[in-house]
């Protein structure tokens, strides 16, 4: 499963081996924090996912791993079954939104904002 660490700058998504060779992916994710312009928390991811799988992995309402293009750009999705999911939002970058399963969701939305205060506050 996608480990996600936040720094004071940016956010990493660390892929699994697994999770690298399903989307055919090399690199782990970086997101500059300034570059994010929302995070929410689902429990059915499944109803967020726009486009088609170019490339990646899909198994309906199992699994969704890889890179998902649409009109507008494109999204990198890690989602697992019906589990906790969070969606990023971002400006400018590689993805417009990023989608990750994770057990820590909550938390994840905590430190965002958490850092964002102590930033703006220095």
């Amino acid at each position: 499963m996608a480990s996600l660490r936040v720094h004071s700058d940016r956010l990493e998504i660390h892929l699994s081996s697994a999770e690298k060779v399903l989307s055919l992916r090399r690199d782990d994710i970086v997101v500059p924090r300034d570059d994010i312009r929302s995070v929410a928390i689902t429990d059915d991811p499944w109803i967020w996912i726009r486009g088609i799988r170019a490339p990646g992995a899909f198994v309906p309402l199992t699994l969704a791993v890889g890179t998902w293009k649409f009109h507008g750009g494109k999204d990198f999705l890690v989602v697992k079954n019906k589990r906790q999911t969070v969606i990023i939002d971002i400006a400018d970058g590689e993805f417009s939104r990023v989608i990750v399963s994770t057990p820590q969701a909550v938390e994840l939305i905590g430190s965002l904002k958490i850092n964002e205060t102590d930033v703006a506050a220095s």
